[in-house]
């Protein structure tokens, strides 16, 4: 991922309604949700919501397909995970590790 692309994906992320957002299609996994289903689990106008997976969209976080007449959005999985490679690239100093740094390898200073 360039570093424009990864700059204009934690943007989007950096605001509650888009945050909820993702994560709820995160937790809902590959087959998406309908835009009224986000609206109504997160109490978010359509309005709003329409406004916020723009951003979403635009950012590369979410994607979108027709389903007759509902637009299913769902996260971009792909996105994501590159985000968090390159959010944890040199991790303990460039050494391989497992899910999580071990606590000796964050630093205190």
């Amino acid at each position: 991922m360039e570093t424009k692309s990864i700059v204009t994906a934690l943007s989007a992320l950096a605001q509650d309604s888009r945050l909820a957002i993702f994560r709820l299609l995160v937790q809902t996994g590959p087959d998406g949700l309908p835009a009224g289903k986000i609206s109504e689990a997160l109490s978010i106008a359509p309005s709003s919501l329409s406004f916020h997976m723009k951003e979403l969209s635009f950012a590369n976080l979410v994607v979108s397909t027709q389903q007759g007449r509902y637009i299913i959005y769902s996260a971009n999985f792909q996105a994501m995970n590159e985000l968090i490679a390159f959010l944890t690239e040199n991790c303990c100093g460039g050494v391989p590790c497992a899910t999580t740094c071990p606590p000796d390898c964050i630093p205190t200073d």
